[in-house]
């Protein structure tokens, strides 16, 4: 008499756990996605959050692990951010960039994954002394996947495009339903960069000068994209100390090329830059690698400071 009862208890607590590993199963941690269905993705720095957001649209929640204010190159995540990135549904990131999100992204067993530095070939810039993209500042960053080999894809409005285009197809595969959606979205935003492109081909086309000089080497893509030639106080780091003998070269650089202005950026020390500019009797302005977005940005996303950039580089280089 007594079996009938434990038989029941059994099989209740069976369909009990089945029902709690099927939730399991199915919450959204396990597949990718948020509460209202959405596509979890997440994003290591501003450039790959506006890829995402601007491909995704309303069919994707992104989430950015890098704070306005903080520099991309010395991220460092917390142990809630590392399981926010084992949870995504998607991952966009540049490997070579942030050392503490590639072991993360590494060790996270998301399938869904979009590295930009796969997405559009890659050069290797900091150490040239001829051409147009020459920057010969001392150190590159050690986060760099190999060295030497420069990161900052996204500052290159047509590589930026191939970027975006690799980022679709990451999306596609892991929300296929919305797949029509995301190419629309992508053709959308290709224009606009195919558009920007323009711009600063139009925009820089007549210019007094080839040369200008910045904080750290950010710009060698756009440099070479616009047939100018960047000098870098630093290297790909912008956190490097410039040498003496660097400090040197610079000063005869700034003479022999016309040189007006040293650019600074947001996000790092322009104490470097403004005491060189002081010592050259040059003018400063800020040119934007646009890593992060903050206050004092000049502007709100990547299309309006990349124009502000553009804006500040005509100013220095003498264009009509």
């Amino acid at each position: 008499m007594n079996v009938r009862p434990h038989i029941c208890t059994a099989a209740v607590a069976g369909a009990v756990v089945l029902g709690l590993l099927g939730l399991s199963a199915c919450s959204p941690t396990a597949s990718g996605r948020t509460d209202d269905g959405k596509l979890r993705v997440t994003a290591s720095f501003y450039p790959m959050q506006f890829l995402a957001e601007q491909i995704g649209g309303s069919h994707v929640e992104v989430s950015n692990l890098t704070k306005p204010g903080v520099e991309p190159h010395d991220l460092t995540l917390t142990a809630k951010q590392t399981a926010q990135l084992d949870e995504s549904g998607a991952i966009v990131y540049l490997k070579g960039l942030q050392p503490a999100v590639d072991d993360s992204v590494a060790q996270s067993g998301v399938r869904h994954i979009a590295d930009a530095a796969e997405l559009t070939a890659t050069e290797t810039h900091g150490t040239e002394v001829d051409g147009h993209h020459h920057t010969t500042g001392d150190n590159h960053s050690d986060s760099e996947a190999e060295p030497g080999r420069d990161p900052h894809v996204w500052l290159d409005p047509v590589k930026f495009a191939e970027v975006a285009k690799g980022v679709n197809k990451t999306l596609a595969a892991a929300d296929p339903d919305h797949r029509a959606d995301y190419q629309k979205n992508t053709d959308a935003l290709v224009t606009k960069l195919d558009a920007l492109n323009k711009e600063f081909a139009d925009g820089l086309r007549n210019r007094t000068s080839d040369t200008f000089v910045t904080t750290h080497a950010a710009f060698g893509y756009l440099a070479e994209r616009y047939g100018l030639t960047e000098e870098a106080i630093s290297g790909l780091d912008p956190e490097s100390e410039p040498s003496a003998n660097r400090i040197k070269q610079l000063h005869t650089l700034a003479a022999s090329h016309h040189v007006s202005t040293v650019f600074f950026e947001t996000l790092a020390n322009p104490a470097t830059a403004k005491t060189l500019a002081g010592d050259l009797h040059l003018k400063t302005d800020v040119l934007d690698p646009l890593e992060g977005i903050t206050a004092h940005s000049r502007g709100t996303d990547y299309f309006s400071v990349q124009r502000a950039n553009l804006a500040a580089l005509q100013k220095a280089l003498g264009a009509k």
